[in-house]
């Protein structure tokens, strides 16, 4: 074998070496997206419905009305088609226990009041009371002596004191139908939220409810009184001190 042979043949065994390129590829750099800078300040928006505009242009926002024009505004600007509530929104010179208080044309529909009579005694003698006052005349009386033991635990035996022994029960009936609220204040702030009736009445029964409210709160320590229907917006009382 000639050595020119027997070089090619080593050649043919060693492995060539790869020789490999640098990359001339550029690194993508990932661009970071700017940051938008939030803005601290708050915008509110208040968003009210055409038939509530419209309802705020009868009146005047910034104008303290007497009571009895702010109670016609009240029914008027009133929006719902259901039949809403009045509500007397007061702000007090400070918080003060309030005490309860009696509407002289408020409704209190869970409130059962009933006159005794033979129905109402058999339903006694059975041990059912499904009333929350009885009323008895001093004829009728002596017929409850006997479940004294049943109604007195219940606060249900009538008394002259309370108004529930009267010869005029159907005063009496017509008296104890009223709504009888415990007014309180937020706990927070001096101020309270209170149903003074409903748009569909009378307009002499919202300003008696509403006066008996200014009279057991008592004007002076009131800053601030706002009345509105349910759906409707709020109309500014003058508050005679």
């Amino acid at each position: 074998m000639s050595k020119t042979t027997s070089k090619k043949t080593v050649e043919e065994k060693t492995p060539k070496k790869v020789t490999r390129k640098a990359s001339t590829k550029k690194k993508e750099t990932k661009k970071t997206p700017a940051v938008e800078e939030k803005s601290t300040k708050t915008v509110i928006k208040t968003s009210h419905g055409k038939k509530y505009l419209e309802a705020r242009k009868k009146y005047d926002i910034n104008k303290l009305y007497p009571l009895k024009e702010a109670v016609t505004l009240v029914k008027s600007t009133s929006i719902s088609k259901f039949d809403g509530k009045v509500e007397a929104h007061v702000l007090l010179l400070e918080t003060s226990v309030l005490g309860d208080i009696n509407f002289p044309h408020l409704e209190a529909a869970s409130k059962k009041v009933v006159v005794l009579n033979d129905a109402i005694l058999a339903e006694i003698k059975d041990g059912k009371t499904n009333f929350d006052v009885l009323i008895a005349t001093p004829v009728t009386m002596p017929k409850l002596l006997p479940f004294a033991r049943i109604l007195g635990p219940r606060g249900l035996m009538p008394n002259p004191k309370n108004g529930t022994l009267t010869d005029k029960p159907e005063e009496a009936v017509k008296k104890l139908s009223v709504a009888k609220t415990t007014l309180k204040c937020e706990k927070s702030a001096p101020v309270l939220h209170q149903v003074v009736g409903k748009v569909s009445q009378d307009e002499k029964e919202l300003l008696a409810n509403i006066e008996e409210l200014i009279k057991v709160i008592k004007a002076p320590k009131i800053k601030k009184l706002v009345l509105c229907a349910t759906m409707g917006p709020g109309i500014k009382v003058e508050v005679t001190k």
